[in-house]
């Protein structure tokens, strides 16, 4: 187990416990919770939209200041910037001033935080190893998107928003501690070829970003009104999910071997289809909406890590990781919004939300296409990790 040789992985996966603690206790009612605040479903998807789109105009700051301040600096700023965002949440009242700064506060503190995480990550981890450190994070991840919504889901109901969410924002600003231990990487002020570089995996987060506005956001809407609203209903489901990822694998992560990089393209994009139409075709059917979700679970289990492998190995050979990243995120901020705005005109058209799903199919498609060159181009025998299997020490996933 020499993957788990890298202290400073270790710690940054310790962080990513943490801050995924927060992000499935009280980052994923935030789109539900904005529809029980009195935004409506066409407002709630225009809102991502517009903290999308400020990510992508926030971004270039990172840039200048970068170079002064170094990565750990960076990322932890936008560690603990983002987790004001839940105590703006919980004050909104339908389409208002606090919605717009919590769009505003949001858009900072992700721009910061995804854009220098990634960049730290790819820089800090071992590229012979890299798919068992992902495979570990998603893995502590896993645990915490199983006591996460349940913890959610019973605060908010019985504590109310403002003691939820601010004992989020907490457990989030407690997850930037572990940087205390973690080395500084220095950013060169000038690094030509650095966005060149990126194209590829540009193409693959706005694919992603395309795909999460339907996939997750407009899934997570329809399976909210399905289940009547209840937050408390809400949150169990998305804990069964998790607990579906887990113990799928437990069972399946020693079949699907790390080392055949086109079968696991292919299964990846295979599973995400399937369970992207069964989501479409459940939104009125209790019982199979959450059969659909916890499917979800094992799709994701499968395309992070394939996603996650080749993105960080090209960063980490790049000129730049950090430019890398912003290139990247840019990307995926475009791809976001885009797919936010489809699916709020579609909603604001009376158009049901399961063609909103099945716009991610359209991501799904460019993300098959650019991986299956990426892994054709190294060979099909390139490590793509199996499904998080929680060994030895209890590891336990973006």
């Amino acid at each position: 187990m020499a993957y788990l040789t890298n202290r400073a992985v270790n710690l940054l996966n310790l962080h990513y416990g943490l801050h995924a603690l927060a992000m499935n206790g009280a980052g994923v009612f935030w789109a539900v919770y904005l529809l029980k605040a009195g935004v409506p479903v066409p407002a709630v998807f225009a809102s991502l939209a517009l903290l999308l789109a400020g990510r992508f105009l926030f971004r270039p700051t990172i840039i200048l200041l970068a170079p002064r301040f170094g990565l750990r600096a960076l990322v932890a700023f936008g560690t603990v910037f983002s987790a004001l965002q839940y105590l703006f949440l919980a004050e909104v009242r339908g389409v208002d001033l606090m919605l717009v700064a919590l769009c505003v506060v949001g858009a900072i503190g992700d721009t910061f935080y995804w854009t220098c995480y990634h960049a730290y990550f790819a820089s800090l981890g071992d590229t012979e190893h890299r798919g068992k450190q992902i495979g570990t994070r998603e893995a502590i991840a896993s645990l915490t998107a199983i006591i996460g919504p349940l913890i959610g889901g019973w605060a908010l109901v019985t504590l109310g928003p403002h003691a939820a969410f601010g004992a989020a924002a907490v457990v989030h600003a407690l997850s930037a501690l572990p940087f205390l231990g973690t080395p500084d990487v220095r950013v060169k002020a000038v690094a030509p070829g650095a966005f060149g570089s990126a194209l590829p995996s540009v193409l693959l987060f706005a694919a992603d970003g395309w795909i999460v506005a339907g996939y997750v956001f407009a899934w997570q809407i329809a399976l909210f009104l399905t289940l009547g609203e209840s937050f408390t209903a809400f949150g169990g489901v998305l804990a069964l999910a998790a607990l579906v990822g887990a113990v799928a694998g437990l069972l399946l992560g020693k079949h699907i071997d790390g080392g055949r990089g086109l079968p696991a393209v292919w299964l990846t994009f295979g599973c995400l289809a399937a369970v992207t139409v069964l989501r479409a075709i459940s939104t009125e059917i209790v019982a199979m909406a959450v059969i659909a979700n916890a499917l979800g679970a094992l799709a994701i289990c499968l395309y992070l890590p394939t996603l996650m492998t080749s993105v960080y190995n090209q960063a980490k050979r790049s000129p730049c990781p950090l430019r890398f990243h912003v290139a990247t995120e840019a990307g995926w901020d475009i791809g976001g919004a885009s797919g936010c705005i489809a699916a709020a005109t579609l909603s604001a058209l009376d158009v049901p939300l399961s063609f909103a799903i099945l716009l991610s199919l359209g991501g799904s498609a460019l993300s098959l296409f650019v991986l299956h060159r990426y892994y054709s181009g190294i060979g099909t025998m390139v490590e793509v990790p199996a499904i998080p299997d929680p060994a030895p020490g209890g590891f336990i996933a973006h």
